[in-house]
């Protein structure tokens, strides 16, 4: 029998969360995303040690030098993540950007510069915002001039619904961050089938695919294959590494969990800056992780700058 990774891949596009270039040749996964704690860990890698070398000499002395390497070490895994998988590279935006959206369109075009420079083209490259409305408006911007945008830090129903309204090219939920957060707050141990993250994909899921929507759907922040497995048939599956090996390793039945088909007709929701920031106010779990997620992508952005700094 194939094994559950290989059945997984014939109804979901199977997509690497990680900056491990061995991992991913290894893998093959269609697409990769990263983020700043992804790109950290990245260069810190034995493989890459020449390469980073190489960008950080070339950068002594530029004007605002630090920040201007994290860029270019940024896009450097990017443009070696691209060089591998066949399809998407997903690249962030400063975290310290999410509740400026101009500040945020202008730093997703720098990026698509930088990738152009390195030789891949926009059509290869997915710019990460947070799902905050600052950063949805951002991405209603950049998609009608052609960058397609992938919303991350997704929490919520109304993120979902806003991200849409907007245009954007994708939504990653973040599946284990939500049930990470009902977990704490009520004591609970949850079976994939009960598991509170896992429930908030199935729903976006069913919201889009009733109301025609073509934002596509990738389940991401992933705590166990019975996660993964839940959602099995949704439009992508971002997947660390380990969690890929453990599914390449059960050869076991994987029925389809998610279909177009199988959508409800829940009605299309009507969301302007008002009711997201109400519903988002009213969200606890949504509010919360929004903000730990920006502040913790801000703080490896930051590891990263000291690292370049000790190096000059």
């Amino acid at each position: 029998m194939a094994t559950k990774l290989e059945q997984l891949r014939s109804m979901t596009v199977v997509v690497g969360d990680t900056g491990d270039i061995e991992a991913v040749r290894a893998l093959k996964p269609q697409d990769c995303t990263t983020n700043p704690s992804i790109v950290l860990k990245a260069v810190q890698m034995p493989s890459l040690a020449d390469q980073v070398a190489r960008v950080i000499e070339a950068g002594r002395g530029r004007t605002n030098a630090v920040e201007a390497i994290a860029q270019d070490l940024t896009v450097m895994v990017g443009a070696e993540l691209a060089a591998i998988v066949p399809g998407y590279v997903s690249t962030e935006v400063d975290a310290r950007l999410s509740f400026d959206r101009d500040a945020s369109v202008a730093k997703a075009r720098a990026l698509i510069a930088a990738f152009g420079a390195r030789g891949v083209g926009p059509e290869r490259i997915l710019v990460k915002l947070a799902t905050t409305w600052e950063g949805i408006e951002a991405a209603r911007i950049l998609e009608a001039e052609g960058i397609r945008c992938n919303m991350t830090l997704l929490f919520s129903m109304a993120q979902a619904v806003a991200s849409a309204d907007a245009g954007a090219y994708l939504i990653s939920p973040f599946v284990g961050r939500i049930t990470d957060w009902f977990g704490k707050a009520t004591g609970q141990t949850y079976t994939p089938e009960t598991d509170p993250g896992v429930a908030s994909v199935r729903r976006i899921y069913d919201y889009y695919k009733a109301n025609g929507i073509s934002t596509i759907v990738m389940g991401a922040s992933f705590r166990s294959t019975g996660q993964i497995e839940a959602l099995a048939g949704c439009d992508r599956l971002t997947i660390a590494p380990a969690l890929m090996e453990a599914l390449a390793a059960d050869e076991g039945a994987l029925p389809r969990r998610l279909s177009p088909e199988g959508a409800t007709g829940a009605g299309r929701i009507v969301m302007d800056e008002a009711e997201f920031r109400w519903q988002m106010n009213e969200d606890a779990m949504a509010t919360e992780k929004l903000a730990e997620g920006i502040r913790n992508f801000q703080a490896d952005t930051l590891k990263l700058h000291r690292m370049i700094a000790e190096r000059l």
